[in-house]
């Protein structure tokens, strides 16, 4: 029973976490990128602030976060499968389309983003891009 009542906390754990990080990275993308995370109306201005100083990818871990959490919550294995399979999804995307239509979009300066920032794997302090260069 103990166990059940802490994989719920770590489930609300992540929804709480999750959250916050999504609606900070949609409203990034609208007010300072000047876009949509869809492919359809992209963001005309890379966006490398607020969270995205720390890992490059904060939205795709938002919305894992959440799903995880739902299933940890709910204790249903089946929506946690769903959130692997959800991340291996949005690894692909970033892989296959993303990463190299941002690289042809904003060229230099997302090259220096990706040296300077992980795709998956938070940092431990932020990125200052205009101080920093390893």
């Amino acid at each position: 029973m103990a166990g059940i009542v802490l994989l719920r906390i770590l489930g609300v754990l992540l929804i709480a976490a999750g959250l916050p990080v999504l609606v900070d990275s949609f409203t990034r993308f609208a007010v300072q990128g000047l876009g949509t995370p869809a492919p359809i109306f992209p963001t005309r201005h890379l966006v490398v602030s607020g969270l995205y100083r720390y890992v490059r990818n904060p939205m795709y871990l938002a919305v894992v976060s959440l799903i995880l959490g739902q299933g940890l919550f709910f204790g249903d294995v089946r929506v946690v499968e769903y959130g692997i399979a959800v991340w291996a999804a949005f690894h692909l995307f970033v892989l296959i389309y993303e990463e190299p239509t941002l690289r042809r979009t904003f060229g230099f300066e997302f090259e220096d983003f990706c040296t300077n920032v992980r795709r998956w794997i938070p940092r431990m302090q932020p990125w200052n891009q205009n101080h920093e260069n390893n």
